[in-house]
């Protein structure tokens, strides 16, 4: 306990003592947490909209500013023929066309029904296939007002109609900074626990003290945990700092049991750290390091349902995130704190993660070469 407790105290002074990966760890991530929530928004918004208006009454121009009243779309020029709209589409100053035929107000109300067009860039395939969507709901909403104006409904209607309610449970407000906070502040810890741990190793190897080490009689666990709780208590400060932003700047406070986040996360910690110390024991510099730790993080992220719903990847990616341990944590913090899922809910996602600590760091410290 005593060699522990020595190599435990040289971590934290390393640590404590080198300013700029204190900064790295402790205040780069909090400053993500705040900027990448209002960057990583899949709500499409300032589309720029170029309305081709060939009738010029009163019902085109109304609808005009309804769609440019909601909040979604920018007008792209005014008054335009339709050569010029596409013009705007080809030097991508416009995203989508709407062209509005000539007689659209007398055909609405004479024969009931107009036909309009809409092309959209599809370059970008979400904001053309969500902008779409926007504009045909409020085409749709503005022709149900049309249709209040002129149709007088029955006093007594005989067929049958059905009315949908909707609830929005668990995120009322569809507030998407509450769906990714919890997302990207398990993101973050993950980054901190092994790419850190594993350059932290390296650089020992580097500058030639763990040859030092390893002539001494220090068990390998002893060094093993040395170089894995110092990062473990740092992941749990930046979770705690995360949670204390998220509360503060976000208003997000989790409806679980909190303490059941922590025993998620001391065990998460765990099976990531055990990926750092794994990458350390086939890297020789902190190049091969930072290189192989990237590369997992970024399949790790792309791959974890926190920017696209796993159910919508195709089945191999599927299968591929049941490996991953951080679309499992991901979960648990939006079922905890969105939700308040209890133990029982989790209980598999914990059981899981369990075996990935288990295999990654008995993986590590085998393949982990000590000379005495």
């Amino acid at each position: 306990m005593r060699t522990l407790k020595f190599l435990l105290q040289k971590e934290f002074l390393q640590i404590f003592r080198n300013k700029t990966l204190l900064r790295s760890i402790l205040i780069a991530p909090l400053m993500q947490l705040i900027i990448l929530p209002w960057a990583a928004n899949y709500e499409v918004k300032n589309i720029s909209l170029a309305i081709v208006d060939n009738d010029h009454s009163g019902y085109s121009q109304k609808l005009a500013t309804k769609i440019f009243s909601s909040g979604y779309f920018k007008p792209a020029g005014a008054g335009l023929s339709y050569r010029e709209a596409e013009k705007l589409i080809e030097s991508d100053q416009a995203d989508i066309i709407l062209e509005i035929p000539p007689g659209f107000e007398r055909n609405l109300v004479r024969e009931g029904q107009q036909k309009l067009f809409i092309a959209a860039n599809a370059i970008n395939g979400t904001k053309a296939l969500v902008g779409s969507g926007y504009l045909g709901g409020i085409i749709t909403g503005f022709n149900s007002e049309i249709r209040l104006q002129w149709i007088t409904p029955p006093r007594f209607n005989p067929a049958p109609v059905i009315e949908i309610t909707a609830s929005n449970w668990y995120n009322p407000l569809m507030n998407y900074k509450v769906f990714m906070v919890p997302g990207i502040l398990v993101m973050l810890v993950t980054m901190i626990g092994s790419m850190m741990c594993a350059l932290n190793i390296v650089k020992e190897k580097e500058i030639g003290t763990i040859e030092q080490i390893n002539v001494t009689p220090i068990r390998k666990y002893h060094f093993i945990l040395g170089k894995l709780i110092p990062f473990w208590v740092i992941g749990m400060v930046v979770f705690t700092l995360g949670l204390v932003i998220a509360w503060l700047l976000y208003g997000i406070v989790p409806l679980g049991n909190i303490g059941l986040l922590y025993a998620f996360l001391a065990v998460y910690l765990l099976a990531v750290l055990g990926i750092g110390l794994l990458i350390s024991t086939y890297s020789t510099t902190q190049q091969q390091a930072m290189s192989l730790s990237f590369f997992f993080i970024m399949i790790f992220n792309l791959m974890s349902g926190l920017f696209t719903p796993i159910e919508s990847m195709p089945g191999w990616a599927q299968v591929i995130t049941q490996f991953n341990p951080l679309s499992y944590f991901i979960s648990v913090m939006r079922m905890v704190v969105l939700k308040g899922s209890e133990f029982s809910d989790i209980s598999h996602s914990l059981l899981v993660v369990s075996v990935f600590a288990v295999v990654l760091n008995g993986w590590a410290i085998l393949n982990y070469r000590k000379t005495s």
